[in-house]
């Protein structure tokens, strides 16, 4: 295999000469606490809130205010300037989220909605926090791995590769402001893979990264007294969720990585199609598939806008349907 294919991906922490593992093949990942019974959570948590900007705002400033991402909060208000919002100008917080499919335990990353979901084995509220994930060139891997190690203060040690883009990075950057990793780092069994905080924490919420998870340092410095060693982590790449609320199915579309780049620049997302979005919709309904509002399903991959929507015909709906027939 291409030397150059590792020393891309090892760029978090330069451990060594060892090279990264073949990061989409699953790793075991056992729950710290495997005796504790299954929990049945909820398939949406928090719900969409709503604020008004002030004059210096900038959505950059909302976004780490309401512990969002940046493009996340972009994408939920297309149109709105994000540095200059203006004074008094509504802003939709996309603040209420439906799991990704995945084992609910430990920690789920998605990295299309750029955001982390804590399940604590006590089972006790779901967390959520947003993330900075990998550029296109610098993927994060996919898959089942665990936290093997947790460090306060942690030391870069600068990939080669890196200091390639960069020569006048040093060799090791010591603990302090200079820091990349921030001060908490949470790494992973993958080989040069770790959730961290960060210097920049204006890269919350971005693909900016290079290939690591990071973390707005008030989260991470929450989350990581939570997280023992041994916590599974499930990496996942989902641009569309489902869930049940109540009787009614709700979808929530996110954009994909061309289109997450689009929207940072303040462009429309071109339209694209959700892998086997008809098929995962009609499973979800189950019985009630005949109600499915097709017209509502398509607005919603087409807008992408991060917001979980009802996609079932309501009885007032489909009597106005009906109406307008007669």
């Amino acid at each position: 295999m291409d030397r150059r294919f590792y020393s891309r991906r090892s760029i978090c922490l330069g451990i060594g000469a060892g090279f990264a593992a073949a990061i989409r093949f699953p790793i075991a990942a056992q729950a710290a606490t495997e005796s504790q019974a299954p929990v049945n959570y909820a398939s949406l948590i928090g719900t969409t809130r709503y604020t008004k900007s002030r004059h210096k705002d900038t959505l950059l400033d909302i976004a780490r205010n309401n512990k969002l991402g940046f493009v996340e909060l972009m994408a939920a208000n297309p149109g709105i300037d994000p540095w200059i919002p203006g004074e008094g100008t509504k802003i939709t917080l996309p603040t209420g989220h439906l799991l990704p499919a995945g084992p609910r335990k430990g920690v789920l990353l998605n990295l299309v909605d750029q955001r982390l979901y804590y399940f604590p084995a006590d089972g006790g509220p779901i967390q959520t926090y947003p993330i900075g994930t990998g550029q296109e060139a610098w993927d994060t891997p996919q898959g089942a791995t665990k936290i093997v190690r947790k460090k306060r203060n942690p030391t870069w040690y600068v990939p080669e590769s890196i200091r390639k883009e960069d020569p006048e990075l040093p060799a090791i950057v010591r603990p302090g402001p200079d820091n990349p990793l921030g001060r908490h780092a949470l790494y992973l069994g993958w080989a040069a893979y770790l959730i961290h905080g960060t210097n920049n924490p204006w890269g919350v919420g971005r693909r900016v990264s290079h290939g690591c998870i990071r973390m707005y340092p008030e989260d991470i410095k929450n989350l990581f007294p939570q997280l023992p060693l041994g916590t599974p982590v499930t990496v996942v790449s989902q641009e569309m969720k489902t869930g049940w609320v109540g009787d009614q199915l709700m979808m929530e579309a996110h954009p994909n990585l061309e289109q997450n780049i689009e929207i940072e620049k303040g462009k429309l997302p071109t339209p694209a199609p959700i892998p086997e979005m008809v098929y995962r919709v009609v499973q979800a309904a189950g019985e009630k598939k005949h109600l499915i509002d097709w017209k509502i399903v398509k607005k919603i991959a087409r807008e992408r806008s991060g917001l979980p929507v009802p996609v079932l015909k309501t009885t007032s709906n489909r009597n106005k349907e009906s109406a307008s027939k007669s």
